[in-house]
């Protein structure tokens, strides 16, 4: 019988795989912390959604 993987399943159609590490200064970090409470979510999904938002407005220049 074939031996089963252990570990994780895959997620989803959109695996995210990649890392990005970044510096920041006392201010922004408090303001990030503010977000994630407001928010009630995780430093990655306020930084997607920055990302996404900063993306949208591209379009509309």
């Amino acid at each position: 019988m074939a031996q089963k993987k252990m570990g994780r399943p895959p997620s989803g159609d959109k695996p995210m795989k990649d890392r990005i590490f970044v510096l920041v200064d006392d201010d922004t970090k408090m303001k990030l912390e503010v977000c994630k409470k407001a928010f009630d979510t995780t430093t990655s999904d306020v930084v997607r959604k920055g990302i996404d938002k900063i993306y949208d407005d591209l379009d509309k220049k």
